[in-house]
């Protein structure tokens, strides 16, 4: 319900297509599923976002 929130849905829409989704041939939705976790693991800890001046997201969070 949030309009400004849109744009950063829709971006991370996009990202998903590109880097994960459709960058590579699948043979199965299981396939395809199953990659799903080592890209978000990649995305979080290793991906460079540049809304976070080049970190990744996981920059983010406090050490516990």
């Amino acid at each position: 319900h949030c309009p400004w929130q849109n744009g950063k849905v829709e971006r991370l829409n996009r990202t998903l297509a590109t880097e994960w989704a459709y960058k590579e041939v699948f043979t199965s939705n299981q396939e395809r599923s199953d990659a799903l976790a080592p890209w978000l693991e990649k995305y979080n800890t290793r991906r460079r976002h540049s809304a976070l001046g080049g970190l990744p997201p996981v920059s983010r969070l406090s050490p516990t």
